[in-house]
C-alpha cells in the first residue's frame, strides 16, 4: 500500500472514535471515501462532516470502496465484521481496539488483506473533545511491513506519537490505560464524596480540586516520576497518615482498604524520590498494613449497614 494521502480510507462504525479519526484524517488530506454504521443516521452525520465521504447502506460497500478500512465498531463486533465481509489482496483492514489482538481480523488476513491495530491512547467523552484531543496523542500500532509504515504516517499526520506493540502486549497496555484514565475518575469521585462530610456539593468539590489535579498532571509531565510525588508519604509524615486513618475510620470506613493499598503502592515512589530512608519507609508500610488489619471489621460492618 502506498504511504501517500491518496490511499482511499473507509470507516465501518461511526461512533466517537471513528468520526474523530475520519474528520482529522480528512483535514490532513486523506480521502475518506465511505462510511457505514449500524445506525444510518450516525453514518450520515459522519459523511456530512467529511467532504467527499459517502454514507453506505452496507458494510461491504465500504470494504469495496476503500484501500484502508478502519473497523471502529464496539470491540465485541470487530470479529463479526471481519468474518462477514469479502476482503482482497492489496487491501488493509485495521481495528482501533485498545484490548483486542489482531486475531479478530484473521478472516481478513486469510483473504489476503494486511491487518493492523491503530489505537489512540486518549479519552473520548464527546465528539467535540475527541476531535480536539487527538493531536499529541500516542497511537498503539500493531502491524508489519508496509502497513506498519502507513500507520506510522497516519499517526504523524494526526500530530501524534506512536508505539509498536507485539502480539502479547495489548492487554497490559490497555490495563495501564484504564488505571491512568478511568481509575483517576474513580479517585476523584471518592475524594468528592469525602467533601460531603463537610457539606460541600460534588460540583463545589470538583471545582476546588481541579487546580490541584492540573498541578499534579503538570508536575508529572514536567518534574517526572518519582520527584513529582508530594504529600505525607513523600515526607514520611506518620502523624498525618494516622490522622487520615482515624478520620476515615470515623466517617468513611469503606475507604480504608483503598487508602491503605494506595498508600502501600506510594511508599516505594517516596523511597525512590530519596526524601525518606528505608527505615521510615518500613514504618509507613507497617502502619498502613496494621491499620488495614484493625479496620477490617469496621469496613465489613459499614458495608452491611449500607445494604
Amino acid at each position: 500500500m502506498s504511504n501517500s494521502p491518496e490511499i482511499k480510507v473507509g470507516f465501518i462504525g461511526a461512533g466517537t472514535v471513528g468520526t474523530a479519526l475520519a474528520v482529522r484524517l480528512s483535514r490532513k488530506g486523506y480521502p475518506v471515501v465511505a462510511v457505514a454504521s449500524r445506525s444510518r443516521s450516525s453514518a450520515d452525520k459522519l459523511a456530512a462532516g467529511v467532504p467527499g465521504c459517502t454514507a453506505c447502506d452496507t458494510k461491504q460497500a465500504v470494504a469495496d470502496a476503500a484501500d484502508l478500512v478502519f473497523i471502529t465498531t464496539p470491540d465485541d463486533a470487530i470479529a463479526h465484521v471481519a468474518a462477514e465481509l469479502q476482503w482482497h489482496t492489496g487491501q488493509s483492514v485495521v481495528h482501533c481496539s485498545g484490548a483486542d489482538s489482531l486475531d479478530s481480523l484473521e478472516p481478513a488476513r486469510s483473504a489476503g488483506a494486511q491487518v493492523g491495530g491503530f489505537h489512540p491512547l486518549q479519552t473520548f467523552a464527546s465528539l467535540a473533545h475527541a476531535i480536539e484531543n487527538i493531536p499529541g496523542s500516542t497511537f498503539a500500532l500493531e502491524a508489519e511491513g508496509e502497513l506498519l509504515e502507513t500507520l506510522k504516517q497516519l499517526a504523524a499526520a494526526l500530530e501524534g506519537n506512536w508505539i509498536k506493540l507485539g502480539a502479547g502486549d495489548k492487554t497490559l497496555y490497555h490495563a495501564a490505560a484504564v488505571i491512568a484514565c478511568n481509575y483517576l475518575v474513580t479517585l476523584v469521585k471518592l475524594s468528592t464524596d469525602l467533601w460531603k462530610g463537610f457539606e460541600a456539593s460534588t460540583p463545589e468539590a470538583v471545582q476546588a480540586l481541579m487546580p490541584l489535579l492540573r498541578g499534579t498532571l503538570n508536575n508529572i509531565e514536567n518534574v517526572g516520576l518519582p520527584n513529582c510525588l508530594t504529600g505525607p508519604i513523600a515526607r514520611g509524615d506518620l502523624g498525618t497518615i494516622k490522622k487520615h486513618i482515624a478520620a476515615l475510620e470515623q466517617s468513611a470506613p469503606e475507604l480504608l482498604s483503598t487508602y491503605r493499598e494506595l498508600g502501600l503502592q506510594t511508599v516505594p515512589i517516596a523511597l525512590d524520590k530519596g526524601k525518606i530512608d528505608s527505615e521510615r519507609a518500613e514504618d509507613m508500610r507497617q502502619l498502613l498494613a496494621h491499620y488495614c488489619e484493625l479496620a477490617l471489621p469496621q469496613v465489613m460492618a459499614a458495608l452491611e449497614e449500607k445494604k
